[in-house]
């Protein structure tokens, strides 16, 4: 799970990326990161803590997930070079838009649906020019006499469509999300979390007049933040209690990037390693089981599942299955949220 953080300058991308590192005590470039503007954050999960206790494992390994804190987004209007560095975060799973919710430096009040919106007609704009680039080729194609395969010319007018009326792709999230457009990025499609960068004192979202389609919003006191992330646990815990923070910002970012990418966390278990395993709501086990190893995929036999509310409430593996709670599934079986699963496999 990889998000990109974008927004304008002075919008406090940088302080809201140092508070979500911070919160943790994980700088940018660990856990193999070189690049400092990447950090890879540990999802905890009281889960795993509970499954650690239970396995008594060599290894626990939690969910990890990516932010990327991109050099600043150019326009539309810039120069191809200048426009490349949209490539930065083209291959995220999702976009965090940090928004300006706070005077500036100069004096300048907030503009934070304005300012949300430039930035989305700079994505709309981008989007617009590949896809009419990829339908002049499709056009040149046809003349030529290789007419266009499948659905792509047809859904990517339909995205003409949409863009040309100022509208972001994610508003239509079946076409956003259709698999023959995967390979184009288009970062009107993306899903998108508006963080509001607010005042130390400021807990509201501000009021604009059109909410924007398919994209959440939520408020993160970034600078109150990241000087929390910077403090030891015992100040830290005064000024949550001073400021009314039930939740740091990065666990509700977390939470919240969850469920913007609509992924779930399955669980393998044993003396060697408790590990989380998350992956998109509704995958088959066969899928679950590549992500794991692809050889696990390959050898598929089947695979045995049990449930984390189960083995809380009985205590055992043993008494999950005497009470028949521990079953064999196939192929197509629909991994849910909490499942703990051994697969069974020969290769």
């Amino acid at each position: 799970m990889k998000l990109g953080i974008i927004g304008l300058p002075e919008a406090g991308k940088a302080t809201v990326f140092a508070a979500l590192t911070g919160a943790r005590g994980e700088t940018p470039g660990q856990a193999g990161a070189s690049d400092p503007r990447i950090a890879t954050i540990t999802v905890l999960d009281q889960r795993i803590d509970y499954l650690s206790g239970v396995y008594q494992p060599k290894k626990t390994t939690y969910a990890r997930i990516e932010y990327l804190l991109p050099s600043e987004i150019p326009s539309a209007k810039a120069s191809k070079a200048e426009r490349a560095l949209w490539s930065q975060v083209r291959n995220c799973d999702a976009l965090l838009h940090v928004v300006r919710n706070f005077p500036s430096l100069d004096g300048r009040p907030p503009e934070s649906e304005q300012d949300f919106r430039q930035v989305e007609e700079e994505m709309i704009l981008n989007d617009l020019v590949v896809v009419e680039k990829r339908l002049e080729r499709l056009e040149l194609d046809r003349r030529r006499g290789k007419p266009p395969e499948g659905k792509e010319q047809e859904q990517l007018e339909a995205c003409r469509a949409i863009l040309e009326k100022g509208a972001a792709l994610r508003s239509d999230p079946e076409l956003a999300e259709a698999p023959e457009l995967r390979g184009f990025t288009l970062l009107s499609a993306k899903p998108m979390l508006i963080i509001l960068n607010n005042q130390d004192e400021d807990v509201a979202l501000p009021e604009w007049s059109t909410p924007p389609t398919g994209a959440d919003r939520m408020v993160v006191r970034g600078r109150l933040e990241e000087d929390i992330a910077h403090m030891t646990s015992e100040e830290a815990q005064e000024f949550r209690e001073a400021y009314d923070i039930a939740e740091s910002a990065l666990d509700r970012v977390i939470r919240r990037s969850f469920e913007l990418l609509k992924r779930i966390s399955f669980f393998t278990v044993g003396p060697d390693e408790v590990k989380a395993w998350p992956i998109p709501d509704g995958t088959p086990a066969l899928e679950a089981a590549g992500a794991i190893h692809s050889d696990i995929k390959r050898g598929f036999i089947r695979a045995e599942v049990f449930h984390f509310d189960d083995l809380e409430e009985k205590g055992t593996f043993l008494e999950c299955k005497k009470a028949g709670l521990v079953r064999l599934e196939g192929k197509d079986y629909r991994v849910k949220d909490g499942d703990i699963i051994t697969f069974r496999f020969n290769v």
